[in-house]
């Protein structure tokens, strides 16, 4: 007779196998939701994008929102920190759409990866959480792959390159806000963010409004329904595998990039932008196993 620990070993690689596919979809489906943005922007106003995306998203939203107790999704514990989150999710986002309009794919998504790196640096100061010494190798590398991949000169430091730059710290505020309301619903932390990007672009679209095509209308709206699908698929491969097997597949974000840059927008990246994106990749991969490591021994 077969071990229970036998027996269910074939459903645990089913599972990570699952846990990967959903990680790689999600990653990729947020790759396209990019492209689209980029595409689209340049165009549209990066409000208009905004609003019109984030009310698709909330579209989409309406019937869990419904099921949700409106207490807890409308007074949600600890308020300012929420408030705080939804700040830095729209700065962030709002980056993020500017600099997309006028650098590369790749480029701006090489800034941006940097971000959860930048958390580890952060979270020792913020929430006094503990960093080792190759922690902090790891965020050393990771600035020195921004230094190499932006090449400060006056050539390179343009406002492009710079919005993207702050979009990143916008990101690692929003994800340490996210970190500390880790206790929160996924849901009441979702809707928050785009109830946020909503207020933004209703008070930014009217200065700079281009009627859109309904083609057009439908693909603004398709990015919140898209950014969406992408967030169940990567929280889902959370939960069918562990997260050191499935976190490093997130990396493929920046290859997506350089693909549809590519083919989408006929944009090569630059020799040292390859070169800063692969020590920023490294560097993030070298500080997740470690924390791994780290926490199997602890």
């Amino acid at each position: 007779m077969s071990s229970p620990a036998i027996a269910t070993a074939p459903a645990q690689g089913q599972a990570r196998l699952a846990g990967i596919g959903m990680m790689l979809l999600g990653i990729l489906m947020f790759s396209l939701n990019d492209v689209m943005g980029k595409w689209l922007v340049e165009t549209y106003s990066v409000g208009q994008v905004l609003l019109i995306r984030s009310a698709a998203a909330l579209l989409v939203l309406a019937p869990f929102l419904w099921r949700e107790k409106p207490r807890d999704l409308f007074r949600p514990n600890r308020p300012r920190l929420h408030l705080l989150r939804v700040g830095a999710a729209m700065a962030e986002v709002a980056c993020f759409y500017w600099a997309v309009g006028y650098l590369p794919l790749a480029d701006t998504m090489t800034f941006y990866l940097a971000g959860p790196i930048y958390v580890t640096a952060a979270a020792a100061f913020v929430l006094g959480e503990r960093v080792s010494w190759r922690g902090w190798l790891a965020v050393l590398a990771a600035f020195v792959g921004v230094i190499v991949a932006l090449r400060p000169s006056a050539a390179t430091l343009t406002a492009p390159a710079l919005v993207a730059i702050a979009g990143s710290l916008f990101y690692t505020l929003y994800l340490l806000c996210t970190r500390a309301l880790r206790g929160s619903s996924n849901l009441t932390l979702t809707s928050w963010s785009f109830v946020g990007a909503l207020l933004l672009g209703l008070a930014w679209a009217p200065f700079a409004w281009v009627t859109p095509s309904p083609r057009d209308f439908l693909l603004i709206g398709l990015l919140g329904a898209v950014a969406l699908c992408a967030h169940v698929c990567v929280n889902h491969s959370l939960k069918l595998a562990p997260a050191s097997v499935v976190v490093p597949y997130q990396y493929t974000m920046l290859l997506w990039a350089v693909v549809f840059g590519y083919v989408v927008f006929g944009d090569v990246p630059a020799f040292w932008m390859l070169v800063g994106a692969a020590i920023i990749v490294l560097s993030g991969l070298f500080l997740f196993l470690n924390e791994q490591r780290a926490r199997g021994q602890g």
